[in-house]
């Protein structure tokens, strides 16, 4: 499909005059806002001498990205940037552009270009192209041809491309406040493109349900609006909002999470953060989030399982077997039953007792491995299948651990010469841990061919540690 192309002056940008005051269009679409003084929010970028409001009014506006959630007025700031500026202004869907509707309207604004005419491309959700149909516009952007804004509620640092991100300032739009919201319902109450060719009666205590319903959203905020207004009490032609009407169209709130996005990220990581901090009922609520969102039960299954080792570990060894079993009963029954199930591996791995020492081993030996010389396998411990391998002193000296006393063969080596002495497991003090330090302490010592020292408390009697 052709992108819509808009070469025409500024003015005629949104159709005829009136055609806002067409009761038949969404309420949303009648009270976009058409100037910056009628927007709500955003007054960090926009208000009185900030510096995207001085960019506009100067018309100096640069390449520039709008990063933020939907609903808080993006397209509508870039509209009102195509409403005050001189340039041409080209609107790109990038659902329904390719790569050849971009290459043709590149030209048309080089063209443009060349006879000192201005142009700004406006792409949507910008973060949908690929490299390839980003790749298009670079060079046009590069040579000054086409002023370009784009609109993404993904992160542009992961979603646009860095060299095209290069190129353009970033403005990061954030979520409208309740008041902002407030503000807007009850200015679509009197405004004629609005409701205020009707006399409609709505006590401020639902126009705030409405606002903390819509959750930052000015989309959800009018669309809701029209739906109660829509479904209200008429008489004498008195429109009449009840408080049962508001309550049945706001039973079901639009959780703010994107599967595939950022938020997506955000959330889960808040959940692991929570959890650490042996926050129950934080982590439980960002579990709710996620999965009353859609999230997939077994995808925060296998986060948890991740946090039960990395962030407990062997605190609490029975944690990596609760969050294994939540795994497993996630698969078997699904949502909504499983809910249940990750909720009790939640709170369980929320106040279990926390260490990070299987994690830190890990990274310490990665990064030993990865930085150290690759030396080979110490010749004691290679395995001598045959007889070549036998000759040339593979396993000569190797000793059977169950063999020797404390089934350890002391004085044999199993770390590589440069790494010799390493240490990379370093117990804490927490919860089951200390045995595992101390049953350390002793293992070190009679592989250094000692005596058995006294045991520590907990550990007497060389057993497991104490809950498993």
């Amino acid at each position: 499909m052709m992108a819509k192309l808009r070469f025409e002056e500024t003015d005629s940008l949104f159709g005829p005059q009136d055609d806002a005051f067409n009761l038949a269009r969404p309420l949303a679409a009648r009270m976009r806002p058409r100037t910056l003084d009628e927007m709500v929010g955003q007054q960090h970028l926009i208000g009185p001498g900030k510096i995207l409001r001085r960019i506009i009014e100067a018309d100096q506006v640069q390449s520039m990205i709008f990063w933020g959630p939907p609903g808080i007025g993006k397209t509508t700031l870039a509209r009102v940037i195509a409403q005050q500026t001189n340039a041409s202004f080209i609107d790109f869907s990038a659902v329904t552009s390719g790569i050849k509707e971009i290459r043709e309207v590149m030209k048309r604004a080089d063209d443009a270009s060349l006879g000192g005419r201005r142009t700004i491309v406006f792409v949507d959700e910008i973060h949908r192209f690929n490299k390839a149909q980003q790749d298009a516009f670079l060079p046009f952007v590069e040579k000054g041809a086409i002023i370009l804004i784009g609109a993404t509620t993904e992160n542009p640092s992961f979603e646009v491309n860095g060299a095209l991100l290069s190129r353009c300032k970033v403005f990061v739009l954030k979520e409208l406040e309740q008041q902002d919201l407030e503000l807007l319902v009850h200015r679509a109450l009197k405004d004629p493109r609005g409701f205020g060719g009707q006399d409609v009666r709505m006590d401020d205590t639902l126009v705030s349900a409405i606002a903390r319903f819509a959750n930052g959203d000015a989309r959800t905020a009018l669309s809701t609006l029209e739906m109660v207004v829509l479904n209200g009490q008429e008489e004498g032609g008195v429109i009449t909002v009840t408080p049962e009407t508001v309550e049945q169209c706001t039973s079901r709130r639009n959780l703010l999470y994107d599967k595939n996005g950022e938020e997506h990220y955000n959330i889960i990581s808040t959940l692991h953060k929570s959890m650490r901090n042996s926050d129950p009922d934080a982590a439980v609520y960002w579990l709710a989030r996620m999965l009353e969102s859609g999230e997939d039960p077994l995808y925060i299954a296998r986060r948890v399982t991740r946090f039960a080792a990395e962030d407990v570990g062997l605190a609490d060894t029975n944690a990596l077997a609760v969050a294994v079993n939540a795994f497993h009963a996630c698969h078997f029954i699904g949502m909504p039953e499983c809910s249940v199930h990750l909720t009790e591996a939640v709170i369980y791995l929320s106040l279990a007792p926390k260490s990070n020492s299987s994690e830190t081993a890990y990274m310490s030996a990665k990064d030993a491995a990865l930085h150290s010389m690759a030396e080979p396998v110490p010749l004691v411990i290679r395995n001598a299948p045959t007889r070549l391998m036998k000759n040339l002193g593979y396993g000569k000296g190797y000793r059977y651990a169950h063999n020797e006393e404390h089934k350890i063969a002391t004085g044999m080596q199993c770390l590589p010469d440069s790494l010799r002495g390493s240490v990379f497991y370093v117990p804490t003090q927490e919860g089951n841990e200390p045995w595992f330090k101390a049953r350390l302490d002793q293992v070190k010592y009679w592989r250094e061919g000692g005596a058995a020292p006294a045991p520590a408390e907990g550990a007497a009697d060389g057993g497991e540690p104490a809950g498993d």
